[in-house]
C-alpha cells in the first residue's frame, strides 16, 4: 500500500501546475538563456549607456523615470550615537548631570543592560559642534571630512524603528521585517530593476575589518534573498587572497577546457530542469555562467594600481589596505562604475555600552574619510547625480549614561537617531527633522523604516506599493502595508 500511495504522489508532482507551465516552457526558457549567456561585450556596454537596456528585472519596471541608477550603502553595525556626530544639542549642556525626566522617557520600552538603573543622568556630548557649508550644517568635530560635503547631503536627524536590540533592528533596515527570512533591500531591487551589467552580480556586499572585538556579528542572511529567486542574493566579497573563492582555475586547467566542463554541466542541468521544473535550476545555470564571466572582470575590478595618487588622497592611505572602509569605499566607487545594481558595505565596532568618549573617535576616524570621499569622487565623476549614497546604523543612542557618567556609555535607543543621504534624487544641503531638547523624542519630521525604504525605492523609480512577489499565497513587499516616501527630502 506504501508503494502504491508513493506512485500517486509522484504522478500528482509529475502533474502539478508548476511542472506543467515548467515544461511547456522549456523550449522559450531555454532559448532566452542561452541568449542571456552568450551576450557579447559589446551588449554589455550599449546596456550601461542606454537607460532602458538591462540585464534581468520585471517588466515595467520602473514605474516612473528615476532619479537613482544605483545604491551605494554604508551600514555602521552597532548604531553610532547621534548626540556624539549629528545631532547638536545646546540644550545638553544646561542638562548635563540632570535626571532625565519620567515623562520624557514616557514609559518607553529598555533594554536589559538599563531597565534596571537607579538614575538615568543626561551626559552632554563632550565633543564640539561647529556650522559648515553654505547649508550651516552641525556637525561633529569627529568628522572633519564629512563636514566638507554637508552642502552635498541630506541629514535625516528624526530616524525612528520598532527594534530595541541589534539583531532585529538590523534585520529590519535590511529587510523591512524584524525577524528573518524576506528578502534584503538589494535583493529587491535586484529583482526588480536587474543590472546595468552582465559581468558582476547585481547586489555586491564588503565587509570592512573592524578594530573592535566586541562588535555585533553579521550574518549571510541579512543580504539573502529571503523567497526570491537565489539569483538576486548578495554576492560577498572577501578582503583578502581572491575577492571571490575559487576565483582562479585549478592548476592545469585552461580556460577552454573550463567552457568546455561549463558547457557540459549547462546540458545536463537543462536536461534535469524539463524533468522537474524546477526555476532553481535555471538560477545554478546563470549562476555558473556568471562566476565564469567574474573571472574575468574581478581581477581588474579589484586592482586598483591604475587609480591616481590623487585618489589616495582623497581616500586616505587606509585605501591601499584592502578590506578597510576606505578601501571599500574606493572599491565601491569602481563597482558603481561598472553597473552594479546596490553595493552594500559593512562596517562594525559603534556599540558602545562604556568609554564612549575613548571608543568613538576610533570608529569615526576609520569611516570619516572614506565616506566623504566616497561623495565626493562621484561628484567629480559626473555620478553622484544618478548615484544614491545612505550612511547610517540600526538605531540610535540614549542621552543618558549607561553605568557610570565618567566613564559613560549610552545604550540602545530607537526613538530617534540620524543618517545622511546623497545624491540619486535627495535635496542636498539640508537637514530634516528635529528631535526635543534632550535628543530623545521627534518634535518634528518623522522618519519610519518603511519610510525609508520607500523613498529609497522612489528614488530608483519604483512605486514600493507595486514592486511585490507572491509567496505562500500573499503578496509581499519591501515596505510590508506601511511606507509613505518622504517628499520633503526629495531634490
Amino acid at each position: 500500500m506504501s508503494a502504491l500511495m508513493s506512485e500517486l504522489i509522484q504522478q500528482q508532482l509529475r502533474a502539478n501546475r508548476r511542472q506543467f507551465f515548467g515544461r511547456s516552457s522549456t523550449g522559450i526558457g531555454v532559448a532566452a538563456l542561452a541568449t542571456l549567456l552568450g551576450r557579447s561585450a559589446s551588449a554589455n556596454d550599449a546596456a550601461a549607456n542606454d537607460p532602458l537596456k538591462r540585464f534581468g528585472g520585471l517588466e515595467g519596471i520602473p514605474h516612473f523615470a528615476p532619479k537613482a541608477k544605483r545604491v551605494i550603502y554604508l551600514l555602521q553595525s552597532g548604531a553610532p550615537s547621534q548626540v556624539e556626530l549629528y545631532d547638536h544639542k545646546p540644550s545638553l549642556e544646561k542638562l548635563h548631570g540632570t535626571e532625565l525626566p519620567k515623562e520624557i522617557r514616557s514609559g518607553q520600552r529598555l533594554t536589559g543592560m538599563t531597565a534596571r538603573q537607579a538614575k538615568y543622568t543626561v551626559v552632554r556630548s563632550p565633543f564640539k559642534f561647529r556650522q559648515h557649508g553654505q547649508s550651516g550644517t552641525w556637525m561633529s568635530e569627529l568628522l572633519p571630512h564629512t563636514a566638507k560635503v554637508v552642502d552635498d547631503i541630506c541629514v535625516i536627524k528624526t530616524m525612528h524603528t520598532q527594534a530595541i536590540n541589534h539583531d532585529p533592528a538590523v534585520t529590519f533596515f535590511q529587510s523591512g521585517h524584524q525577524q528573518p527570512g524576506r528578502p534584503s533591500i538589494g535583493s529587491w531591487l535586484s529583482y526588480g530593476l536587474g543590472s546595468e551589467t552582465e559581468d558582476l552580480p547585481a547586489f555586491i556586499v564588503l565587509l570592512s575589518k573592524n578594530t573592535f572585538h566586541q562588535a555585533q556579528p553579521l550574518y549571510s542572511r541579512l543580504w539573502g534573498s529571503g523567497f526570491l529567486p537565489s539569483s538576486h542574493q548578495g554576492v560577498k566579497f572577501r578582503s583578502q587572497g581572491d575577492p571571490v573563492l575559487f576565483l582562479n582555475d585549478p592548476a592545469g586547467d585552461s580556460k577552454v577546457g573550463r567552457r568546455e566542463m561549463l558547457d557540459s554541466l549547462s546540458a545536463l542541468n537543462g536536461l534535469r530542469a524539463k524533468v522537474v521544473g524546477d526555476p532553481e535550476i535555471e538560477t545554478r545555470i546563470s549562476q555558473y555562467e556568471m562566476a565564469f564571466r567574474m573571472q574575468t572582470s574581478v581581477p581588474e575590478l579589484a586592482d586598483v594600481s591604475n587609480e591616481p595618487e590623487s585618489t589616495f588622497q582623497l581616500y586616505g592611505e587606509d585605501a591601499r589596505t584592502p578590506g578597510t572602509h576606505a578601501a571599500n569605499c574606493l572599491l565601491a566607487r569602481r563597482l558603481a562604475q561598472r553597473g552594479v545594481r546596490f553595493i552594500q558595505l559593512f562596517h562594525r565596532g559603534w556599540d558602545h555600552h562604556s568609554n564612549l568618549s575613548k571608543y568613538i573617535p576610533t570608529l569615526a576616524k576609520e569611516t570619516d574619510q572614506g565616506s566623504a570621499a566616497l561623495v565626493q569622487d562621484l561628484k567629480r565623476l559626473g555620478m553622484l547625480e544618478d548615484t544614491l549614497v545612505i550612511w547610517g546604523g540600526e538605531f540610535g543612542r540614549t542621552v543618558y549614561s549607561q553605568g557610570n557618567p565618567n566613564s559613560f556609555g549610552r545604550d540602545h535607543h530607537p526613538r530617534c537617531f540620524s543618517i545622511w543621504m546623497a545624491g540619486g534624487g535627495i535635496k542636498p544641503g539640508i537637514s530634516h527633522g528635529k528631535t526635543d531638547d534632550y535628543c530623545y523624542n521627534i518634535d518634528e519630521g518623522p522618519v519610519h523604516v518603511h519610510d525609508f525604504h520607500a523613498t529609497i525605492l522612489h528614488c530608483l523609480g519604483i512605486n514600493h506599493e507595486r514592486l511585490t512577489h507572491r509567496f505562500q499565497g500573499r503578496d509581499y513587499r519591501l515596505t510590508d502595508v506601511h511606507g509613505n516616501v518622504v517628499q520633503d527630502i526629495l531634490a
